[in-house]
C-alpha cells in the first residue's frame, strides 16, 4: 500500500507558493485549519505595513487546507475578503467551514496578529475536485 503525502507537508515544501512567500500551514484536522505569515520585508506595502495580497494568501491557502481537511482536492471558485486595520508582523489565520460539500465547500477565515487583534475576515469557496470517497 502506497501512503500518500499529507497536505501539511506538501503545502509547507519548498517551491511551493506558499511556502515561498513565507506562508506556513501549521495545523490541518477535519474541519480547521491553521496557517501563519512570516511577515518580512518582501510582505509590505509602500506604507510599511502587510500588503494585502499577501493577506490574501494565508486566507487563500489556509482556507484550502481547511476545505480540503477530510481529504480530496480543490481550487479557489471565489473570495471575499475584508481588511479591517492595518497590520505589521507576523500574522496568524483559522479557517472553519460554513459547508463542507461534495462539490462545493465554503469556508470562514480570521486572520489576526501578534496581539491577537482581528486584522482580517473573509470567505472563500472552493470547488471540490476530488472528494475523499473519489481519491484513489
Amino acid at each position: 500500500m502506497v501512503r500518500k503525502q499529507p497536505l501539511e507537508d506538501i503545502v509547507n515544501s519548498p517551491g511551493q507558493f506558499s511556502y515561498e512567500n513565507g506562508i506556513i500551514v501549521t495545523r490541518i484536522e477535519p474541519g480547521l485549519a491553521q496557517g501563519k505569515l512570516r511577515a518580512g520585508p518582501n510582505c509590505a506595502n509602500p506604507h510599511g505595513m502587510v500588503h494585502g495580497g499577501a493577506i490574501a494568501a494565508l486566507a487563500d491557502t489556509t482556507a484550502g487546507c481547511c476545505a480540503c481537511s477530510r481529504g480530496g482536492s480543490c481550487v479557489t471558485a471565489s473570495s471575499s475578503m475584508e481588511f479591517l486595520r492595518p497590520a505589521q508582523g507576523d500574522l496568524f489565520c483559522e479557517a472553519v467551514p460554513k459547508k463542507l460539500g461534495r462539490q462545493l465547500s465554503v469556508i470562514q477565515v480570521t486572520i489576526t496578529d501578534m496581539a491577537g487583534k482581528t486584522v482580517a475576515t473573509g470567505t472563500f469557496t472552493f470547488f471540490m475536485t476530488k472528494t475523499a470517497d473519489k481519491i484513489e
